[in-house]
């Protein structure tokens, strides 16, 4: 039976490009996908911008441009990296589009008319430099537990301490510095504590849909106290102007909170889609048969479990069948972050030539079904390419290939003998088994079958010695049969592996001259058939390729006329983003294991930590070759410090000193770190 399938992908919020974590997520989903179309499914697979908030609205007053103008540009850089990954979405659209208004009032209004929205008088922080209500990341101020400053208004980083940002001792705007008072609003919520709405998402939950460990974690809401209430609130969907969003109907100057409408996205996008397709939208998810299924991060969790089918089924639409949740993505155990920008740059990866098949499968070879974190460790990823994709997978055909070209003319062998047609009816009764795993996203332990075949068929070019064979007169028979049960195994091998390395298995199928494999055509052999040259179809990972992908980018370097072309030009409200400090080098010592790299502590003048001492930055520089670590202690510089911390290798980066140097470092070598007058203190703006 064929199933209908609409999938997504949680929505990125459009405040900055993607991050390696995004690419873990999208590579699962579109693994799951492909293998959902190899069996012969119908599936809309999209995703959107998430665009809307307070966020995005101060960053794009920072930079100088309206906030569609900011999204627009992020946006304009997304298709590089799905496109560089091999992550074939059907759509990809905005929550700030027409149809996700539409759809977000529709929806607000439902909930409306069921009673299920109130409005509330409350009081909260307003900042009246910048005319704006607060949220709690931009308040600041004095821990109440330990006292410690700089501390956001829902918790403190020192101690742990949670509270309410009424809690904070001299709170300050995060935003202008100006101090906040208290003025009260109206409000408008969705009622989740309705007992409509908790029974609903307590059996909704509780039915099977949700991994176990998810299912008893959301069980939480529905703890009840010796009154009988759950611990389930209702739920703040509104937002004071200045906005950047949807705004509420017939409530001036109120917009709905941005995770209200940005699940909504998911629909609006496919809505956007069908409507090219020429599909009637609401006929379409009208379908009983028709899974909703979606992929998601530990870390919303709530709002996908609770908020969303809520929303959904009050509204009179159909709730998610599967909320599928995967873990967090580590570098070398140390944990991926957004909002500290530490991680692998998946452009850096494509830019440096890394084979995008080569990650997505890694990262397949590491995925389960369970809410676990993944971690990405340089020499495991080498490792693990090298031996199974090149060593096992891609060797079965390069020790094949050629004698059926050079002795054969290219002709596969009809008959492959009683042993050759008992390995590939062994690797043709995985079909099946390795299908269930694809299905219940168990793509290590898929990967690890595969793996176990290719094991299985090098044991057989091992025991017949191909190339034995073919020194021997009056054994072409048997060279062919051999090297056909070869490349028919790698065919089979191939279509297992398809959904991870669709741009691999492309080229196998040009190679074989035969169609697009689909997973039916696991049961079917190639019979006589005739194939094309073969030209080695992927690399071993050079490890260097992984070091230069921990390095830092090159120094920003100031240099002689003729040594390097003048940067495009840029406004002055680009270059007012880049905040450079003057920083005093404390510490400086080589880095073990690299050549290139020195690692720096510094003092930008960041004040003094909880324990009385100043606040230092690490930075790894590219400036060994040029200085020696003992001479630079003491010295001033000057640094970039509003740089996103950098996951290295090594460790994380926390900003960038400026050297000059030439472009031509062969002909002029030397890079001359930039220091300032002597009368210059750390923490110092450079203007």
């Amino acid at each position: 039976m064929t199933r209908k399938l609409f999938v997504t992908t949680a929505l990125p919020y459009a405040n900055a490009a993607f991050h390696i974590g995004h690419m873990m997520e999208y590579i699962q989903a579109d693994t799951w996908v492909r293998f959902q179309r190899l069996r012969g499914h119908d599936v809309h697979f999209v995703c959107a911008d998430d665009v809307h908030g307070a966020a995005i609205m101060i960053a794009a007053d920072k930079a100088g441009l309206t906030p569609q103008a900011f999204v627009a540009q992020i946006a304009a850089g997304r298709q590089r990296y799905l496109d560089g990954f091999h992550i074939a979405f059907d759509n990809w659209h905005s929550t700030d589009a027409p149809e996700n208004h539409e759809l977000a009032r529709s929806i607000y209004l439902s909930l409306r008319q069921n009673e299920l929205i109130e409005t509330r008088t409350i009081e909260q922080f307003f900042d009246p430099d910048k005319g704006m209500f607060l949220a709690d990341r931009f308040i600041k101020g004095e821990c109440p537990k330990c006292g410690a400053k700089d501390q956001y208004g829902d918790n403190c980083e020192v101690c742990g301490a949670v509270y309410a940002p009424t809690d904070l001792k001299n709170p300050y705007s995060a935003l202008s510095g100006a101090t906040p008072v208290l003025k009260s609003s109206e409000h408008f919520f969705f009622k989740l504590s309705d007992p409509r709405c908790v029974a609903f998402l307590e059996s909704w939950t509780q039915d099977g849909r949700l991994q176990p460990e998810v299912a008893n974690k959301v069980r939480e809401w529905f703890v009840r106290d010796e009154t009988g209430k759950v611990g389930l609130g209702d739920w703040d969907i509104s937002r004071d102007a200045p906005y950047f969003g949807i705004e509420i109907p017939d409530a001036p100057g109120k917009y709905f909170y941005v995770w209200l409408d940005a699940p909504v996205g998911y629909l609006a996008s496919l809505k956007n889609l069908l409507a090219r397709l020429d599909i009637d939208f609401d006929h379409y998810l009208a379908q009983p048969e028709l899974e909703q299924i979606h992929f998601i991060g530990k870390d919303i969790v709530t709002f996908h479990t609770l908020f969303w089918p809520a929303m959904l089924h009050f509204s009179g639409r159909k709730a998610p069948d599967r909320v599928y949740v995967h873990g967090h993505l580590t570098v070398s155990g140390e944990k991926m972050s957004k909002s500290r920008g530490t991680g692998i740059s998946p452009l850096r990866y494509l830019e440096l030539g890394l084979n995008a098949e080569w990650l997505r499968y890694y990262i397949a070879a590491k995925l389960n079904a369970r809410v676990e974190d993944l971690d990405f460790n340089p020499d495991d990823f080498v490792a693990r390419v090298n031996a199974d994709l090149v060593g096992k997978y891609i060797n079965i055909a390069s020790r094949a290939a050629g004698f059926i070209g050079k002795r054969f003319d290219g002709r596969l062998s009809a008959d492959m003998g009683v042993e050759g047609r008992i390995v590939l009816d062994a690797l043709r009764a995985h079909a099946e088994p390795i299908a269930t795993l694809y299905e219940d996203r168990e793509f290590g332990k898929a990967m690890r079958e595969v793996m176990l075949l290719a094991d299985k068929v090098n044991e057989y070019v091992d025991q017949h010695k191909p190339w034995e064979i073919a020194k021997r007169p009056g054994q072409d028979a048997a060279l062919h049969d051999v090297c056909t049960v070869c490349i028919e195994a790698f065919r089979l091998l191939t279509l297992y592996l398809k959904p991870v390395l669709p741009a691999l298995a492309a080229q196998v199928e040009a190679f074989l001259r035969i169609e697009p494999l689909r997973w039916g055509d696991a049961a079917r052999a190639m019979g006589a058939h005739t194939i094309g040259d073969y030209r080695h179809l992927m690399q071993r990972v050079d490890p260097k390729m992984l070091d230069a992908l921990f390095e830092p980018p090159p120094a920003a370097a100031v240099v002689a006329p003729g040594g390097e072309p003048l940067a495009a030009e840029i406004g002055i409200a680009d270059f007012s983003r880049v905040d450079l400090r003057v920083a005093r080098i404390m510490a400086a010592e080589r880095v073990e294991g690299s050549s290139k790299l020195l690692r720096l502590t510094l003092d930008v003048g960041e004040g003094i930590d909880a324990d009385g001492r100043p606040r230092l930055r690490t930075v790894f520089s590219g400036i060994a070759s040029a200085h020696q670590p003992e001479s630079l202690v003491g010295q001033l510089t000057v640094v970039v410090a509003n740089l996103a911390p950098r996951q290295m290798k090594f460790g994380i980066s926390e900003g960038m000193v400026l050297t000059a140097g030439h472009a031509d470092e062969k002909a002029h070598p030397g890079l001359h770190l930039l220091q300032p007058g002597s009368g210059a203190t750390p923490g110092l703006r450079v203007r």
